[in-house]
């Protein structure tokens, strides 16, 4: 199976591409930059580099594995278009995960004796993007929502819970006061398009995909003017 896999939801950029995935020999490209902005520049550049590098046409794809949210508005909003728009000029099928999900299949995050993972993420104003797994079979325990950061520490649960994401630490503090075991790990972690590849081969197709962004945007259309409709 060829795939093509890809993520904009937060401060990275990623791509990856696998030739033959269900094959003994299977051929992978993949590329991760870290940015704040720029993501729609950088990720066609990047997709092109990583198909080139994996020996695969676009025409060849039999998939496209896509972030879906939450994240930024318009990191999401790139990866899911993006996706959208290979997928009606390849026919390739659509499959779709969210960020959250894949950051806790990271390979980064350490075998340990918790029954769960916690990711949490900074979403500023106090808030985190926030989602509980089972530990080991990655099942959803807690569903993901923009959460304030008391309100994500009691729902972790009984500890102990080990916590990934660029807002773990504030989230296992507010826990810590409330006498939950919580520990913070890997305040870096950010999704990776890599970790997507040979999960896609088994995902659902998705017919359609839309972002999930779990609260309003930030940015208001402005007030209507007081002048229109008055007179001269």
């Amino acid at each position: 199976m060829n795939i093509l896999s890809l993520d904009t939801c937060f401060d990275a950029c990623s791509a990856a591409a696998g030739r033959g995935l269900r094959s003994l020999t299977p051929g992978i490209a993949f590329a991760f930059e870290t940015m704040q902005k720029g993501h729609a520049e950088r990720l066609l550049p990047m997709i092109e580099t990583v198909m080139a590098e994996a020996g695969l046409e676009f025409k060849s794809l039999d998939r496209i594995a896509v972030t879906y949210g939450p994240g930024t508005f318009t990191g999401t909003r790139i990866c899911v278009s993006a996706a959208r728009a290979l997928a009606l000029a390849t026919g390739a099928e659509i499959v779709a995960l969210s960020s959250l999900r894949l950051m806790a299949m990271s390979a980064r995050i350490p075998a340990a004796p918790t029954r769960r993972i916690a990711i949490a993420t900074d979403a500023r104003r106090g808030e985190v993007y926030f989602e509980v797994f089972d530990r080991h079979s990655l099942q959803t325990v807690v569903e993901a929502q923009c959460a304030a950061i008391p309100d994500a520490a009691n729902l972790l649960g009984p500890g102990p819970v080990v916590i990934a994401g660029s807002g773990a630490e504030q989230v296992a503090i507010a826990a810590r006061r409330e006498r939950i075991d919580a520990t913070a790990i890997l305040p870096d972690l950010l999704p990776d398009a890599l970790d997507m590849l040979f999960p896609a081969c088994e995902l659902p197709i998705s017919s359609v995909v839309r972002p999930l962004y779990l609260r309003p945007p930030d940015a208001k259309p402005p007030a209507p003017s007081p002048f229109l409709g008055a007179g001269a």
